[in-house]
């Protein structure tokens, strides 16, 4: 089918501070679109994106989910007041339900303009079999039946949800949750190991997961000093009964603070040798389906990422042949693992990683540029 030379995407996301919303950003401008921004934020107010004006829909909290349906509902019913931002738009995007929901309301009657929905994560309430459970996913249903496609990031949200459970039925566009960069980076200047150093795991980017901070601490403990934990990036302070005192009072973890994402990744990775990619934050549920974006990050730096075998991010690891994937008893078996663990081991795993194709790990400009065109070939759907 014939496209303009520019796309014009309206961009709706949940939260303007999220990082994820950054590299979405790029990919969408390297695919040669222009970008209209609005959206909720979890932190401090934002005026652009690279280079994007930001428009701020206002604040919302994690966790405060009332809050958020108020939030929702409120800029869903005046919609009006954004409806320029969506004039002469080609598509638009919802990044989450809350999200799709406010798109409808802004598209109006501008039914010509295509919704993609995109899910990369599956809410605990989405699964619920109650009654709150079962009207989102109604509402879901609803709002799906005037799109035109999904963006999910992993297989084991079509299979665990979107097939069985939910009313959704849109074409699925499979987007992992790589790294984007424009053009090379320069290397990891890795640190080198001398015999008898300690391991040293890196667990970045959203750190809200108690139970994996306690394994941590307690395999860390055990190995007495041949074991050191770097945290990285944002934690979900809540999920916490206090993050700081908790973190002082590790003798081997230290938590430094946040990064530029892709910017600091070859030197964050590379000061490592294992990446954390295990997730409980929603055991059972959505924590065993996704992959998250540290699992593309470490490989593409050339770390080896640390899994559990039963999940999503075992499996994928598995079929590749590479990774340190373990089993439910995980302090047991992190702690003999990496008291067996000698130089050489570590070199085949971390070659082993570093042999992959950089097609695992990286969304290329050629990539963003076909998954443009994907998105404009779901354009007739929205008219029928």
């Amino acid at each position: 089918m014939s496209r303009p030379e520019s796309v014009r995407i309206a961009y709706f996301v949940h939260d303007l501070n999220d990082p994820a919303v950054r590299r979405r950003i790029r990919m969408f401008k390297a695919g040669g679109a222009e970008i209209y921004l609005a959206g909720f934020r979890r932190g401090l107010p934002v005026t652009s994106i690279e280079g994007v004006p930001a428009h701020d829909l206002g604040r919302t909290a994690d966790g405060r989910f009332l809050k958020r349906v108020a939030a929702t509902a409120w800029v869903a019913l005046n919609g009006r007041r954004w409806a320029s931002g969506v004039e002469g738009a080609d598509l638009i995007v919802a990044r989450n339900l809350e999200m799709l929901a406010v798109a409808q309301a802004v598209r109006g009657g501008r039914t010509r303009i295509p919704v993609i929905y995109e899910c990369l994560d599956i809410h605990r309430l989405m699964l619920s079999p109650g009654p709150a459970g079962r009207g989102l996913r109604w509402l879901e249903g609803a709002l799906a039946r005037r799109s035109a496609a999904l963006i999910t990031s992993s297989p084991a949200f079509v299979e665990n949800y979107f097939e069985p459970l939910s009313q959704v039925r849109l074409p699925v566009e499979l987007v992992e949750n790589k790294v984007f960069i424009e053009q090379a980076l320069p290397p990891a200047a890795r640190t080198n190991r001398g015999d008898g150093a300690p391991w040293r795991i890196g667990w970045f980017g959203a750190i809200r997961c108690l139970k994996s901070f306690r394994i941590l601490s307690a395999v860390s403990r055990r190995l007495d000093g041949a074991l050191e934990v770097v945290l990285r990036g944002r934690p979900a302070h809540r999920e916490f009964p206090d993050f700081d005192a908790m973190i002082a009072a590790e003798p081997y973890m230290r938590f430094e603070g946040p990064y530029r994402n892709p910017e600091e990744l070859p030197r964050i990775y590379g000061e490592v040798d294992f990446a954390w990619v295990i997730d409980y934050f929603e055991e059972g549920q959505n924590s065993e389906w996704l992959l998250p974006n540290r699992l593309y990050e470490s490989g593409w730096v050339g770390t080896v990422p640390i899994a559990l075998e039963r999940t999503a991010i075992g499996r994928w690891l598995a079929a590749r042949r590479i990774g340190l994937c373990l089993g439910d008893d995980l302090e047991t078996a992190l702690t003999e693992t990496l008291r067996a663990l000698n130089s050489e081991k570590f070199r085949s795993l971390q070659e082993a990683v570093g042999a992959r194709a950089t097609e695992d790990w990286v969304h290329t400009p050629t990539e963003c540029r076909h998954l443009i065109a994907r998105l404009m070939d779901a354009a007739p759907a929205a008219g029928r």
